[in-house]
């Protein structure tokens, strides 16, 4: 019988050998950040640091959080942030989660039941779907953002109806066509679970996101906030009714069963968001970026996306990961997404614009683009 570090080995080889094994590495400081998903650069920003770190002296808190929020881990002050929450989603309630991968798992595990059905869109994050799989319900995957297809596997479908949609898919960029699902959701009594990690802070009132930039929040059941995203800092919430989140503190495993985030991350949580009410404009800014790469992008094979997420689509794990290189040793910071994470063939490199980027940075960026192009043409 094999030894279990032999298995694990043979394992990584043949990962190794397709060329798709996966290494932690260090943010070179020297490259332009076009890479991480600090959109607003609340992440950098001293300023918010600084206010971040007096608030929480002043609070006098513990370091840690002790326990899970049923034991030991709740406070006052979690609790007034969560309320602040709700009203700047203007949800009637939310309940804060160690991460969006948490709010994930834990709302689609608990809430479908057994003779429900999930319909989700193919391109859902991998939190959304680890937590499908482990729910007891029917699941389905329709086509990337069409409704058609959608509709049609609504008809077929049994139960409590839930349909699970991200306002900004996080590999391709689009935006879902949240006004017109809305409106098809309706139309069967289906309930919507939005995830709104790449829109929570760079889009809507006070960084608020899509659906209320839209109008759209008080028809959507259950919205998921990210905060280590355009927020710069960590955690997640749930908003939905009173109900949706008790329900939660009884039945999602993800919450009920893990220590509570720090004190520390809370109270980052609150000034993160009185720093960017106070500092709107940065969404501006961000508007400015994309519009100034989307001018200058003319280079082939991208996705139409007009966030923060841009892509170049190359085929082949090898071919994208030389390209990455490329761009890598003319100064700019950006990966290779590889399949499987993203389809055999649509392998792709992801570009992510932020506040921080210079004009001379984003159009020398989408320069060096357009030689990938001359260079691909050449060796064909």
């Amino acid at each position: 019988m094999k030894s279990l570090e032999t298995e694990l080995n043979n394992i990584l080889i043949t990962r190794m050998a397709a060329g798709t094994l996966r290494s932690l590495k260090n943010p070179n400081p020297v490259l332009s950040d076009f890479t991480s998903n600090d959109y607003l650069g609340l992440s950098r920003s001293k300023e918010l640091r600084h206010q971040i770190h007096q608030k929480f002296l002043s609070l006098e808190l513990n370091n840690g959080a002790s326990g899970s929020r049923l034991l030991s881990g709740n406070s006052a002050y979690t609790e007034e942030v969560e309320q602040k929450l709700a009203a700047l989603f203007h949800g009637e309630a939310a309940l804060i989660f160690n991460s969006g991968y948490s709010a994930n798992v834990g709302v689609f595990s608990s809430v479908p039941k057994k003779n429900d059905t999930i319909l989700y869109d193919e391109l859902s994050h991998a939190s959304i779907k680890d937590g499908i799989r482990l729910s007891l319900a029917t699941r389905y995957p329709f086509h990337h953002n069409d409704l058609d297809d959608l509709e049609n596997k609504i008809k077929r479908s049994k139960g409590k109806i839930f349909i699970a949609v991200e306002s900004i898919y996080s590999m391709d960029g689009d935006e879902c066509p949240l006004t017109d699902l809305v409106s098809l959701a309706e139309k069967y009594d289906a309930s919507i679970i939005l995830d709104e990690a790449h829109s929570t802070g760079s889009k809507g009132p006070d960084g608020s996101g899509l659906a209320r930039a839209l109008g759209l929040h008080d028809r959507i059941d259950i919205r998921i906030y990210t905060f280590g995203k355009a927020m710069g800092v960590h955690g997640a919430c749930v908003v939905g009714s009173k109900t949706l989140t008790q329900y939660l503190v009884n039945f999602a495993r993800a919450f009920i069963y893990t220590t509570a985030l720090s004190p520390h991350s809370i109270v980052s949580i609150n000034q993160a968001f009185d720093y960017l009410k106070r500092n709107i404009d940065l969404q501006t800014r961000l508007q400015s970026r994309i519009e100034l790469f989307l001018k200058h992008c003319d280079f082939k094979n991208r996705t139409e996306s007009k966030s923060a997420i841009q892509t170049k689509i190359f085929q082949g794990n090898e071919t994208v990961k030389q390209n990455a290189n490329h761009l890598q040793t003319k100064g700019f910071d950006i990966r290779p997404i590889l399949s499987p994470t993203v389809p055999k063939n649509a392998e792709r490199l992801r570009i992510c614009l932020h506040t921080f980027n210079s004009d001379e940075e984003i159009i020398d960026l989408t320069n060096e683009l357009k030689v990938l192009d001359a260079l691909s043409l050449n060796t064909q």
